[in-house]
């Protein structure tokens, strides 16, 4: 099945066309910036230029950077606090005339890595790290979802999540390097590692394709490995949830 993903980040809103079957992107990513407001009405003026973009009609999936529930954002995450309460399915729905099944990017990314990459046949309690704005997690248990693992809000500190202080952006914005930075996101692995005890960690998102530039620094005692889908996961996985929408006239 040909379904648009649509990978919505704090920097970056990208899409591609699927096969969700195979789990292969059959065109070329197209990325649009984020809004700065980062407001519904913006963001969903960025969702239609996607969908317009490729030209597309039909189920439509979206992981998006916040707690979804039944569709409904249940926190602003790193996006404006307008998005609380807001129904994103019939917000994105309303924007392009296509029905859309929108859930959480990190759950989305798992869905992924989990069917169609390096998680394939990992069995056990297994913990996704998509690393961008924030620190996204995708919790499965053999395979199957528990969702809104949102591991990136634990508070560290001064700080009110710890993904403030260790996502990628905090390496951008402070000009960290990798090293660096490295021993931030370690801390989080190890506190990760404390709590919930996983199998193994799968790291997903931007940074994970330059993986071999910081791993040395990384000590945890569970299994951490870098998704091969990369950056795509968030794209494929977003389709697969477009592809369970039963398609109404």
């Amino acid at each position: 099945m040909e379904i648009l993903g649509i990978d919505v980040g704090g920097s970056g809103m990208k899409a591609a066309l699927v096969n969700t079957e195979t789990g292969e992107m059959l065109s070329k990513r197209h990325r649009i910036p984020t809004p700065k407001s980062r407001t519904p009405e913006a963001m969903a003026e960025v969702i239609a230029q996607l969908v317009k973009h490729f030209d597309y009609s039909g189920p439509v999936g979206c992981g998006f950077p916040t707690v979804i529930k039944n569709g409904i954002c249940k926190s602003a995450g790193n996006l404006d606090d307008s998005w609380v309460g807001v129904d994103v399915n019939k917000l994105f729905e309303d924007a392009t005339g296509q029905q859309f099944s929108v859930v959480n990017d990190a759950d989305a990314a798992g869905y992924a890595v989990i069917n169609h990459g390096i998680g394939k046949d990992l069995e056990g309690f297994v913990i996704i790290i998509t690393i961008g704005t924030g620190l996204g997690s995708g919790a499965f248990v053999n395979g199957e979802l528990l969702p809104n693992f949102e591991l990136g809000q634990i508070p560290y500190k001064k700080y009110k999540k710890i993904e403030t202080w260790a996502a990628g952006s905090a390496m951008e914005r402070e000009e960290l390097s990798y090293q660096k930075w490295a021993k931030r996101f370690n801390k989080f692995l190890n506190i990760v590692d404390l709590i919930v005890a996983p199998d193994h960690i799968i790291l997903g998102g931007g940074a994970s394709k330059d993986w071999d530039q910081y791993k040395d620094c990384i000590d945890v005692d569970t299994p951490v490995i870098a998704a091969q889908l990369k950056n795509h996961a968030g794209i494929i996985g977003a389709a697969m949830a477009g592809s369970k929408i039963k398609v109404t006239d």
